[in-house]
């Protein structure tokens, strides 16, 4: 199906809700189209099929928005063909090459990912299913020797929602002395040009840094989930647990 001619939308970063209605009523659903950054994979998702037809929404990651947008209107097509999209069996044809699989979306996660649909809908309180490709081998990410080129280009949502960041649970991050002897919490973290992570206390002088397990901060912390998609370059503070993490640009020498 991906190739065929296909009716495409504007890509939009910004959206109003008329845009969104619109679209829903014209074309029976809209597509959001997110760019690739250098750090986070590009992604696109629907709105409105939970709304015109009760399907789940629909998620995918990782290839040009131009062909995301394509994969999103296939599956709309089989919806409004009254087909039912089904989990954990392959679908061949969305490629030419290649399978597709459908997995639920956690709950859990639908917050990271689906910010206009909340919008739309004014809650999280909506299903999505993702639609996950096959590499070049046609092996899923789940699978035995998935190719480790695109490992980090699709987040599987059906699980890990415990763990949402993209590197493995064994990086090695700096922290601080205070957070790891006296259980300080973490109020500032830093995700460097380089790709490194910091997690802070914000009371610590160079001599206190320490290397730990990403992992080790985060079942101490599930919080910091909510920090995963820091891109390079970027930092997150804040005054205590619980509260919102303020973004900004990196400054320098953190340490």
């Amino acid at each position: 199906m991906l190739g065929e001619d296909i009716k495409m939308e504007e890509t939009h970063n910004c959206r109003d809700d008329q845009k969104t209605i619109s679209d829903i009523e014209e074309f029976g659903l809209s597509v959001i189209m997110i760019e690739a950054t250098d750090y986070l994979p590009s992604f696109a998702y629907s709105i409105g099929l939970w709304q015109k037809y009760r399907h789940p929404e629909v998620i995918c990651f990782g290839l040009s928005v131009q062909i995301l947008h394509a994969l999103i209107n296939d599956v709309a097509d089989l919806v409004k063909d009254n087909q039912i999209i089904e989990t954990g069996i392959p679908y061949d044809d969305f490629f030419n090459e290649g399978n597709a699989e459908f997995v639920k979306v956690d709950p859990r996660s639908i917050r990271d990912y689906f910010g206009y649909a909340i919008g739309f809908y004014g809650s999280v309180d909506f299903p999505a299913v993702q639609l996950v490709w096959t590499d070049r081998n046609d092996k899923f990410p789940w699978g035995i020797d998935f190719e480790q080129e695109f490992i980090y280009r699709q987040p599987l949502l059906d699980r890990n929602a415990e763990f949402k960041f993209r590197e493995s649970t064994n990086l090695g991050v700096f922290t601080t002395r205070q957070w790891l002897e006296e259980r300080k919490s973490i109020l500032h973290v830093v995700h460097d040009e380089d790709g490194d992570w910091q997690f802070l206390t914000g009371d610590q002088q160079p001599e206190d840094i320490r290397l730990v397990a990403l992992e080790q901060l985060i079942l101490l912390d599930h919080t910091l989930n909510d920090i995963f998609n820091l891109d390079y370059g970027e930092e997150a503070t804040r005054n205590e647990i619980g509260e919102r993490w303020e973004r900004s640009d990196t400054v320098p020498d953190q340490c």
